[in-house]
Formats: structure tokens, sequence, C-alpha cells
């Protein structure tokens, strides 16, 4: 029997819908089960990324430690030279102190024996002379004696207390006097006094000796020096009239 559809067709133009397909998804059912597998998982992805970011930090502050060490390593040359260099010149300002004050001591000695002759011959009095003159002790505390003879005891006291008022001696000690007999031509034998006196040599104090700067007010010593022991010298060494 023919059956015939005399109904208008519904849906005309429209494709007919089949069955949907959709694509496999991964299952985690194996993981679902265990949550610490998954914990571990997620730490040991979270702890390669630390990893990885100390490794390139670390490695870029060891880069920027090695650019320092080598500019340390420069200065250090450098500075190595500039302490060399300041060493020498200390060694060389040591040398020149040590002879400034060598002269220094020379230049405050080396009048003490005219000054020492020169005050004996102006207290020396009228018939009195001398035979010997010896140095006993040195610089600074020097010591000398004098030999001689007197016509008198008079004279012989008289020298003494000219050379106490000295301003450049002190202590003057009699160590011996003896009478002894001297042949004068002429006149047969005559009585004098001979005898030995210790003195003591004392600086003198300022204003007894002029002294002149070495250099002009408006030139100074290079290296500032201590003066010597015993040398009385003046501001920037000078010397004696």
């Amino acid at each position: 029997m023919i059956e015939v559809n005399l109904l208008p067709a519904q849906g005309k133009g429209k494709k007919r819908k089949g069955p949907r397909r959709s694509l496999p998804s991964p299952s985690l059912a194996g993981f679902a089960g265990d949550r610490w597998v998954l914990s571990a998982s997620v730490l040991s992805a979270i702890a390669l990324v630390v990893v990885g970011w100390l490794f390139v930090a670390v490695a870029g502050e060891a880069e920027e430690l090695e650019v320092r060490i080598e500019a340390a390593q420069r200065d250090s040359a450098r500075f190595a030279d500039v302490i060399r260099r300041a060493e020498t010149l200390q060694a060389r300002r040591d040398s020149v102190v040590a002879r400034v004050l060598v002269l220094q001591e020379i230049d405050g000695s080396r009048y003490v024996w005219p000054h020492v002759m020169d005050e004996v011959g102006r207290a020396l009095p009228n018939f009195t002379w001398l035979t010997r003159i010896n140095q006993v002790a040195p610089l600074p505390n020097m010591t000398f004696r004098i030999r001689g003879r007197a016509s008198t005891y008079f004279a012989l006291t008289s020298f003494m207390e000219n050379l106490e008022a000295s301003p450049f001696m002190r202590g003057v000690r009699l160590i011996t006097s003896d009478q002894v007999v001297i042949q004068v031509p002429g006149s047969g034998g005559r009585n004098i006094y001979e005898f030995e006196l210790e003195i003591a040599w004392q600086e003198p104090s300022a204003g007894v000796i002029e002294r002149e700067p070495l250099f002009g007010p408006s030139v100074a010593l290079p290296i500032d020096v201590e003066p010597a022991a015993g040398a009385q010298l003046p501001p920037g060494t000078g010397e004696d009239r």
C-alpha cells in the first residue's frame, strides 16, 4: 500500500544533525586517589623553578664579584706602587733628619773650645802663665784641667775668681798648689806657685752669645727637627759670632 504525506515539509533547508563527536581528554583517575603524589609533583616543579632562579641570581652575583675583584687587584697594584714610593720618601726624610741632627750637634759644640780659650785668656792676671790645658770629660758635661804657675798666691786666687765669674764656667776647684823654685837669669832662684785647677763647662744664659741665622727670615728648613741635646740653637739653626 502506498502512503502519501500531504503535510508540508518542516525544517526544509536545515541539515540533519547527527551525533556529536568529542575528543578524548586525559583521565586523572590514577592521581585522583593519591594526593601525596600530586603534591610532591607540584613541589618538585616549584623547587625546580626556585633553583633555576637562584642559579641565575648567583651567576649574576659571581660575575659582578669577579669584576670587583679585578678592579680591586688593579687598585692594589696601583696603591702598592704609591706605598712603595711613600716609604722611599720617608726613608730619605729620615736620612736627612739624621744628618741635620748631626750637623746641629756639631754646630752647637764647635765653638766650645774657642770660648774656653777666650775666657781663660781674659781671666789670666798679671804674672801668671799656663803650661797645659787638657779635657777630662766630654760634652755635654765637659770638664777640663789647667796647669800653670803664678808669681804669688794672690795672683792664683785672682785667677780662680775670674774663672768662676765667667758665664761659660762653673765649679772651679784647686787640685794642687805647690811652691817651687825657678832659676831667673841674673837674679838667682825665685819662689813661685805651681798649680792645677779643674773646671766644668756650662751653657751660658740667653743673650750672652749673639747668634745670626744661616737662612733669611723668609727661608725655612724643609724638615722640622728637634735640636740636639746640649745644642743651643735659635729658631732655624744659627751660628755664634
